[in-house]
């Protein structure tokens, strides 16, 4: 392969090229100390950037190998930056040894037309909100080093704006010079702008007007239909078309995307919004499928007029409480993790991502992801490069991200390390090997090579490692610590089960949670990510608050404190009821059914879901610190139907189901169903059956409750049962059930 010299120059003519020659040079110096030579003469030059206006599209580059080195070719200095991006993700760069790894001549041109990600300034974001103009500048490169043509902003609004301490800049003064930078490098410029339901029309129009007309660049305007907002989709359309002649006024080439999110509270608001496009509106030219979709894509894009194209926005951002959360395919990332890492942690997805671009990429034209932080950067390198290239190599994307982002350091371990961070998150963390073989790896890097210490994308990755080690210590440590306490209950001895619950962690631990804090400071001062609420201004617990989740319950370990802690003020007689319930609380026999949403997965159940259910996780929320919940019940399963299968009961025997539910009944609703293989057991107003409330005092806490229900013998199928629990106006909630013998 091709072997450089430190010392190298560059020939650039025109204004466009000398920019790129600039910015190329920044990047050489970086990496190599020695800052590239202006040639006089292209024969003389190592590398020579050249705009030609030949070239069909703006994203199409060309690569010629000279003796000497190369020739970038594109149409603007969009097209030079992704060429001389290529030779530098292709480039290893270790010590004097500069090695292109792999040939790059060729044209170069992308399969999808729109590819970028939305960056937003404002509260929100758990990274961006804490940059100057000048980080923004070197994130849209870093963008585009990976293929992105697209830089999204979010739309400012004068009554909601809020500006909170780490914010140097008003939100309207923000979004005019973030598009002149974008003009800088020719990279177009979206602007999410959601409605305002508190805004008349007319303010709306207004406000758009005031910041479309100051703005030098703006090639996309993306209007959410929901999430937020709440209009109807008739009133939705019309105002959206009111807002597309504003904005085309001032930039006559742009494109006016139009999101088929839906609110919640409007149930027919897609089918009115499908009506709404049957006429084919001029003022819009393609729809987004987003978060809270009116309709699954493939259903989207029957239902829409052909004329419009479809664009993606998908979420890469969150692990959980989203449309794609980690292991979307079952949604059973683990309880410890979500508890403890929530919302916006790092969260490297590469394989998962792929997943996710080759179910969706067949309907679209490209698209722009939500991002709301630096902890998703890989994710976002990994979606641009599948976007221009569907089949492309993904460790090979990896080693790209390693030898432009963290070079100097051996990419293929960085790779390795890289996906098994993605596997670390696979299954309970106490069987999980590669969260130590992670932190080890990660450690030693640190060590060998200091200067990892002040790239923050390697510390990002450090840090992650570091949270996944403690999660996995503390959660083996209590689980030992809960299996002492429960053989001393049966003993009937709660005081030395309390004792034996609240030991303390060993000096190892506190040591590594320790580092966590002191690499959380770090990185706020590196690149102004924002890890807690308190210190660094997080706009909230689950904003990539990790510092204030982190020590969140991994196992029973609080909750039995807690009513050990309450059992105390009991009589004797009490003390041995209510201690036995909590021993015997998830125990059944042979013949009977415990299952947890939690514990067991919905891919125990014997049966697929019907349609698109939603997890809505309860471990890592605030109020589990003052009210721990037993593990069992830290996910909450919320749809219009459950459905499960289980066997092996006996034969002419009655059995008891008790469901436990979140309390959040609405008795104005009258279609609760509970049927067992086809035969009703209960219909009518929520939840119905009985309720044991000492059995709630005791195994539940605060905010749900159980319903039983009696099996009879005749409902059971030679020992199986198909169990279907339904409400079809807002659905059902549930995160556990038994099936026990019905005691006579």
């Amino acid at each position: 392969m091709k072997i450089f010299p430190a010392e190298i120059s560059i020939f650039a003519s025109s204004p466009a090229e000398q920019k790129a020659a600039q910015l190329f040079s920044m990047e050489w110096e970086a990496r190599t100390g020695v800052s590239p030579e202006s040639a006089s003469f292209e024969d003389d030059a190592h590398f020579v950037f050249c705009t030609d206006s030949s070239i069909d599209n703006k994203d199409t580059f060309i690569i010629d190998e000279t003796e000497m080195g190369f020739c970038i070719k594109a149409t603007t200095i969009r097209g030079i930056i992704f060429g001389y991006s290529l030779f530098l993700r292709k480039t290893t760069f270790m010590g004097e040894r500069i090695c292109l790894t792999q040939p790059i001549n060729g044209t170069h041109s992308p399969q999808k037309k729109l590819r970028g990600h939305q960056i937003g300034y404002r509260t929100t974001p758990n990274t961006y909100d804490a940059w100057d103009y000048d980080q923004y500048f070197r994130y849209q490169l870093d963008m585009m080093a990976f293929g992105a043509n697209i830089i999204e902003h979010n739309g400012s609004h004068g009554k909601g704006e809020f500006r909170n301490r780490l914010m140097k800049y008003e939100q309207e003064e923000f979004l005019i010079e973030a598009s002149r930078l974008a003009d800088e490098v020719d990279m177009d410029v979206s602007i999410w702008h959601a409605n305002d339901d508190h805004q008349t029309v007319e303010e709306a129009l207004q406000e758009r007007e005031q910041l479309y007309s100051k703005m030098q660049r703006l090639d996309y305007c993306f209007i959410p239909g929901g999430d937020p907002g709440n209009l109807q989709a008739d009133a939705f359309i019309e105002r959206c078309k009111l807002i597309s002649r504003i904005y085309k006024k001032h930039h006559p080439h742009g494109e006016m995307h139009i999101s088929a999110q839906a609110p919640h509270q409007h149930h027919d608001w897609g089918e009115i919004f499908i009506k709404e496009l049957e006429s084919q509106p001029k003022e819009f030219d393609c729809v987004i499928m987003g978060p809270n979709h009116a309709y699954p894509i493939h259903q989207l894009r029957e239902k829409i007029p052909a004329c419009y194209p479809m664009r993606f926005y998908p979420d890469i951002t969150h692990n959980l409480r989203c449309e794609y959360p980690v292991n979307f395919r079952q949604d059973d990332w683990h309880f410890a993790f979500c508890n403890t890492l929530s919302r916006e942690s790092v969260n490297p997805r590469p394989t998962e991502l792929r997943t996710l671009y080759r179910i969706f990429a067949p309907y679209t034209i490209g698209g722009v992801s939500y991002s709301e932080g630096v902890h998703d950067d890989l994710n976002k390198a990994v979606w641009s490069v599948l976007e221009w290239d569907k089949d492309a190599d993904l460790r090979e994307a990896i080693l790209d991200y390693a030898r432009f982002f963290i070079y100097g350091v051996d990419e293929e371990e960085l790779a390795d390390i890289i996906f098994l961070l993605e596997k670390s998150w696979q299954g309970d963390p106490v069987e999980n090997p590669c969260i130590d073989i992670v932190h080890l790896k990660l450690c030693a890097l640190l060590q060998e090579n200091p200067k990892l210490y002040d790239n923050w994308r390697f510390m990002l990755l450090y840090f992650r490692g570091c949270c996944d080690k403690i999660v996995k210590t503390r959660r083996l440590t209590d689980n030992y610590a809960c299996s002492k306490a429960l053989n001393a209950l049966e003993c009937c001895n709660a005081s030395s089960a309390l004792e034996i619950l609240e030991a303390p962690y060993d000096k190892n631990y506190y040591k590594l949670r320790n580092e966590i804090d002191t690499t959380a400071e770090h990185l706020f001062n590196l690149i102004g990510i924002q890890l807690d609420v308190e210190h660094y201004c997080a706009d909230g617990w689950e904003r990539g608050a990790t510092l204030d989740t982190i020590d969140n319950n991994v196992s029973d370990r609080a909750f039995l404190i807690s009513k050990l802690k309450a059992a105390k003020n009991l009589s004797s007689d009490e003390q041995k009821t209510f201690i036995s319930t909590l021993i015997n609380r998830n125990k059944t026999d042979t013949d009977e059914v415990h299952y947890s949403v939690a514990l067991h997965n919905l891919d125990t159940l014997g049966v697929k879901q019907n349609g698109e259910f939603y997890m809505d996780i309860q471990g890592d929320r605030p109020y589990t610190k003052e009210t721990p919940l037993p593990m069992s019940m830290t996910k909450i399963y919320d749809h219009f139907t459950f459905e499960a299968r289980f066997g092996g009961f006996l034969p002419d025997c009655d059995y008891t189901l008790t469901v436990v539910y979140k309390d959040n009944a609405d008795e104005s609703l009258t279609e609760h169903t509970v049927s067992a293989n086809g035969h009703i057991i209960y219909k009518g107003a929520p939840f119905g059956g009985e309720n044991n409330k000492d059995f709630d005092k005791i195994a539940l806490t605060e905010g749900f409750r159980s319903a039983s229900y009696t099996l009879p013998a005749a409902v059971f199928n030679n020992g199986a049962l198909e169990l279907c629990i339904s409400e079809p106006v807002k659905g059902v909630n549930i995160c556990e059930l038994w099936i026990k013998r019905k005691t006579r």
